[in-house]
């Protein structure tokens, strides 16, 4: 990853929080103040731009390490810089929020508080979920195993998926179940940044 491209996906997680659709360093640095989904993503992205470059950075990198373990235990959200993150990633409210750091998650995901990804470690489920693009993931769901989440899918509050949501599915209950296609709309917003990156 190149530093342009670093900035690219701060931009595009940026972009998710500005009702104006105006990004730039100012806007940037306020938001390090005032967004904690923001703040955590933003050291998160850097941690895993230090961790691929030489050995030069080496300090860098274990300082970007200890900030965000501090960030980790301070908002109450436990996701590795190793995880697969797209562009335009949206943390509504912090607290409580643990992701497999094998989980592959698409672009302009939004995660709520209390949201699990877990791994599954038996059954014909066995692994981690892949996220689709344009996800809406509600207060405490939880989505366990080697699942496929569709693009534009909707994941209901407190909702526990253990099976493939198609795209544009809405999955609510325990355990979840597809309710209607009508998808994430009106749930996941100020995409258009992601969209044009990569």
């Amino acid at each position: 990853m190149t530093f342009k491209e670093l900035r690219s996906l701060w931009y595009s997680d940026l972009f998710r929080y500005e009702e104006s659709q105006q990004v730039g360093l100012k806007k940037l640095l306020l938001r390090q103040f005032i967004s904690p989904g923001f703040h955590y993503t933003f050291w998160l992205r850097l941690c895993r731009y230090l961790s691929e470059k030489n050995s030069i950075w080496f300090p860098l990198y274990l300082l970007s390490r200890v900030v965000l373990q501090r960030y980790k235990y301070k908002y109450g959200i436990s996701i590795s810089h190793n995880t697969n993150i797209g562009a335009g990633f949206y943390i509504g409210h912090y607290g409580g929020i643990v992701i497999n750091s094998m989980a592959n998650i698409g672009k302009n995901c939004n995660i709520s508080h209390g949201v699990t990804i877990g791994m599954s470690n038996r059954g014909k489920n066995k692994g981690v979920a892949t996220i689709g693009e344009n996800v809406y993931i509600g207060p405490g769901a939880k989505i366990v195993g080697a699942v496929k989440i569709g693009n534009n899918a909707a994941i209901g509050a407190n909702c526990v998926v253990t099976k493939d949501v198609p795209d544009n599915g809405v999955v609510v209950g325990i355990p979840g179940r597809v309710i209607s296609l009508e998808g994430s709309g009106g749930y996941v917003g100020n995409t258009d940044y992601a969209q044009k990156l990569m």
